[in-house]
C-alpha cells in the first residue's frame, strides 16, 4: 500500500490508471469492507490499480469542531484497517477552506488529472463538490465509468459510522463487533499522564486517543496488545514478580480501561483520556505503541465526590472487572 497526501503530490507525480472509492471510512465498517470489495472487483476486471480516498480532517470535524459526531476509528487505524484489505493506495485529502469550495467539475478534474481515475464505486447517496451540487450522475456525464453500491444491511438495518457509534455510545460491544467485523479497540501510544492515578495505589497507562473525542466513555474490561514488542516479555523483564493476568489474545495482558474526561479532578480545561490499569503489573511502558481491545462495558463515568470516593470507586470497579476475566474463560465474542 501507498500512502498519498493530495496536497503534497509533486505537480509532476503519475499515478497509473486506477479505479477509486472516496468517504470518510469511519470505523471501515462491513459497508466499507464491501465497497473496497466492489473496488478490487472492478480493478480486477478492468486491469486497474485501488484507491481510497479519505478526508483528513473528516468534513463535519471541519465545519462542527468539537461538536461534530466522536471518531470510531483515528487517521492511523483506519490506515491500517484499509491498508489489510489489500488496496494499492490511500489517498489523504486535506479538508479545508480550499477544498470544501471546490466546485463538482474541479473535484473532477482532481479524480482524473491527479488520481488518475478511470472508474468509480460510490455509494448509493455520494454527492461532494461545493454546496454537494456533485453527484453520481454528474460524475458519469463528466467520462467516468461508475457502480453505486448499495446498502449493507446488518438485522435488517443499514450499517453506518452512525449506527456503530450508538450502539458504542450505548456499551454494546456484542454488536458494535458483528457491524465492525471485528472487535473494538483503539490504539495509540503510551504517554506521560499526570500520575494521579499513582497516589491512589491504582497505576495507569494513558494512551494517546488520537482523535478529538472517541465515540465510548466509561469503564471496560480491556486487553492490550504492543504493536511493536511482545508486551508480556516486557513487563516480565521488568518485575518478574509482577507479570500481570493475561488476556485473550497472544500476547495480550488484561486491565481495566477508562475512557472520559474525569470529572472528579478540577481540570481547567477537560480532556478525553484512555487510561488502562494492569492488576498485579509494575513496568515502565512508555512510548510503546498499544492496541487496546474492548471487551465488556461495566458502567458509564461517575463524577465521585472525592479523592477518597474515587479510590473507593476504582476499587470495586477493578475487583468486579476481574471477576469477569474469571468468568469468562474464552474470548466474549
Amino acid at each position: 500500500m501507498q500512502l498519498l497526501r493530495l496536497n503534497a503530490l509533486a505537480p509532476n507525480f503519475q499515478l497509473p490508471q486506477t479505479a477509486v472509492t472516496i468517504g470518510n471510512f469511519d470505523g471501515v465498517h462491513l459497508g466499507h469492507q464491501a465497497m473496497v470489495s466492489q473496488l478490487q472487483e472492478v480493478a480486477q476486471t478492468k486491469q486497474l490499480k485501488t484507491l481510497v480516498m479519505i478526508f483528513e480532517p473528516q468534513p463535519l470535524e471541519f465545519f462542527k469542531g468539537y461538536e461534530a459526531p466522536p471518531r470510531i476509528t483515528s487517521l492511523r487505524e483506519k490506515v491500517e484497517y484499509l491498508t489489510a484489505l489489500g488496496v494499492d493506495y490511500i489517498a489523504i485529502a486535506k479538508f479545508d477552506d480550499h477544498f470544501r469550495n471546490l466546485s463538482a467539475e474541479e473535484f473532477a478534474d482532481l479524480l482524473k488529472n491527479k488520481l488518475n481515475a478511470q472508474s468509480l464505486v460510490l455509494g448509493d447517496d455520494f454527492h461532494f463538490g461545493k454546496n454537494r451540487q456533485g453527484n453520481s450522475d454528474f460524475l458519469k456525464q463528466y467520462g467516468f465509468e461508475v457502480t453505486n453500491l448499495n446498502t449493507v444491511e446488518f438485522d435488517g438495518e443499514r450499517v453506518s459510522s452512525t449506527r456503530i457509534r450508538q450502539v458504542l455510545q450505548a456499551g454494546d460491544l456484542a454488536l458494535a463487533a458483528k457491524l465492525l467485523g471485528r472487535p473494538y479497540s483503539m490504539i495509540g501510544r503510551v504517554q506521560y499522564g499526570d500520575q494521579i492515578g499513582r497516589t491512589l495505589n491504582f497505576p495507569t497507562i494513558n494512551v494517546r486517543v488520537g482523535r478529538h473525542r472517541p465515540c465510548l466513555s466509561g469503564i471496560y474490561s480491556v486487553e492490550v496488545i504492543c504493536e511493536s514488542t511482545s508486551l508480556t516479555e516486557k513487563v516480565k523483564a521488568e518485575n518478574p514478580a509482577k507479570t500481570g493476568i493475561l488476556g485473550y489474545q497472544t500476547d495480550a495482558l488484561f486491565g481495566a480501561g477508562h475512557v472520559g474526561t474525569r470529572p472528579a479532578i478540577q481540570q481547567e480545561h477537560p480532556e478525553w483520556r484512555l487510561e488502562v490499569h494492569f492488576p498485579d503489573v509494575s513496568a515502565n511502558l512508555y512510548g510503546l505503541l498499544m492496541r487496546v481491545t474492548f471487551l465488556h462495558y461495566l458502567h458509564g463515568e461517575k463524577n465521585y465526590s472525592s479523592l477518597e470516593a474515587l479510590q473507593a470507586g476504582i476499587d470495586n470497579d477493578v475487583v468486579e472487572l476481574l471477576e469477569f476475566r474469571q468468568n469468562t474463560p474464552k474470548f466474549p465474542f
